[in-house]
């Protein structure tokens, strides 16, 4: 979306506090006010998601809202629904709008590095949450340790499996950092195991992607002891294929999120690594207001994981 020529009152008004827009949308820039900062003075950053339709990534949203409120900040958020061409488009508008930080949460980690470019050419800072960018360097980048989310799920497996048996493993989004790197810390930690991954296949952090995937996948390979999702939403729809089935089939997730924790305390999920997205959230405006205040920030800030299970 770029600017109107013309903005009405009511489209300034849209500035004067945190602002939550809807699906790839942002709210129009303040007219008259200096670089960086809306009509009541506060300086504005830029949030741009990679979607909202991931309970994960809402939380990540409310955590970042409520930081925003504390810290006398503006937050503008911009859904890319999955898109790299939206988020590199949506990227380019917040620097058009001067926006004093950009959160960024790419869509894929090689296809947003211009864009990233395109914001520092600018002296506008941006902050990776939760997934990295690939080919340029950012103020700062916080994020779980994704390789060692991996590593923690094929430990869990190996111990509830006596280190033996055939594993499916849903990936995520291709080119995203997460996904890349919680598939080596799966991988490599199988491999020194008796277990086997008999089949791996993007089902794109999608609960519909993943029913279909698992279903496929599953009357491909009959004999599977366990499924391991890149995120919880896939880990839900592999739950939703294997329902009915006379066969015990450990399923684990990634990110904890609440549908995926009440899937492990019900015991359709047997376990869930997960990931604290709000504090994502919240430590990205931290460091956002920092920037803007001239203070140093740590280049890469790690939040911490805890593998979740029923007992």
């Amino acid at each position: 979306m770029r600017i109107p020529g013309l903005l009405t009152a009511a489209a300034v008004t849209l500035l004067a506090g945190c602002s939550q827009q809807g699906p790839g949308e942002s709210a129009p820039a303040a007219a008259g006010t200096a670089a960086g900062t809306a009509s009541s003075g506060k300086p504005v950053v830029g949030l741009a998601l990679s979607t909202q339709n991931n309970p994960f990534f809402v939380e990540l949203k409310d955590g970042a809202q409520k930081a925003a409120s504390a810290a006398g900040v503006n937050l503008l958020v911009v859904d890319a629904q999955d898109d790299p061409a939206r988020q590199i488009s949506s990227v380019e508008d917040l620097i058009q709008r001067h926006v004093s930080v950009i959160l960024l949460n790419p869509t894929d980690s090689s296809a947003l590095a211009g864009a990233v470019q395109s914001a520092q050419r600018a002296n506008i800072p941006v902050v990776t949450l939760d997934r990295g960018v690939d080919g340029a360097d950012v103020a700062s980048h916080i994020a779980s340790d994704n390789v060692a989310g991996g590593k923690m799920a094929a430990d869990y497996l190996a111990k509830a499996l006596g280190g033996k048996g055939n594993i499916i493993e849903l990936q995520g989004v291709a080119g995203t950092s997460a996904a890349r790197e919680r598939g080596k810390g799966f991988d490599d930690a199988i491999a020194g195991t008796g277990m086997k991954i008999v089949a791996s296949q993007p089902a794109n952090f999608d609960r519909a992607q993943g029913l279909s995937v698992s279903e496929n996948l599953l009357q491909a390979h009959g004999d599977v002891q366990a499924i391991f999702a890149q995120n919880d939403e896939m880990a839900l729809g592999a739950v939703q294929a294997l329902a009915g089935k006379n066969k015990k089939v450990l399923v684990v997730g990634f990110d904890g999120t609440p549908d995926g924790k009440t899937a492990v305390q019900n015991g359709t999920m047997a376990a869930t690594v997960a990931q604290q997205p709000e504090e994502i959230g919240r430590l990205g405006v931290e460091t956002a207001k920092k920037l803007i205040d001239k203070q140093p920030v740590e280049k890469s800030i790690a939040v911490p994981l805890k593998l979740l299970t029923k007992e």
